[in-house]
C-alpha cells in the first residue's frame, strides 16, 4: 500500500524537488510569489545568457510550478499554485510521520530516565 502511494506521487514530486533543488530557480520562484513576470523581467538579476536562463523556465514549467504564456513577443511566467499544493501535501504527510516517531522516542527517554532515576 505505500509503495503503490509512492509511486503514485513519485514522477510529478520527483520533478518539482529537482526543480527546487536549484538556487537559480528558486530565485525565479520567489519573485513569481509575488506576482507574473516576462522572461526578460526574470533574467535581469542573472548574469547568465538567455538560452540558460531559459533552461531554468523549461524545468519550472516541465515540472508544473509556472505556466508560461505568450502574448505577441512578450512570453510571461506565473506560479502554478496546484503543483505547490501537492508538494505541500506529501510534506505535511511527512512531517506528521517524523512528529509521531519523535514524540515516541521522547516519551521512551523521558520513561528510561525516570527509571533510571529510582534506582
Amino acid at each position: 500500500m505505500i509503495l503503490s502511494h509512492m509511486e503514485k506521487h513519485s514522477e510529478p514530486l520527483d520533478g518539482v524537488f529537482q526543480a527546487l533543488a536549484d538556487p537559480t530557480r528558486r530565485a525565479v520562484l520567489g519573485r513569481l510569489g509575488q506576482g507574473p513576470a516576462s522572461i526578460s523581467d526574470l533574467a535581469k538579476p542573472f548574469d547568465m545568457a538567455l538560452p540558460s536562463f531559459m533552461k531554468h523556465i523549461r524545468t519550472l514549467e516541465q515540472s508544473g510550478l509556472i505556466r508560461t504564456r505568450k502574448q505577441g513577443r512578450v512570453r510571461t511566467c506565473a506560479i502554478e499554485k496546484k503543483r505547490f499544493a501537492a508538494a505541500e501535501a506529501w510534506l505535511s504527510e511527512q512531517r506528521a510521520l517524523w512528529e509521531g516517531r519523535i514524540g515516541r522516542l521522547e516519551q521512551f527517554v523521558t520513561t528510561e530516565e525516570a527509571k533510571g532515576n529510582r534506582q
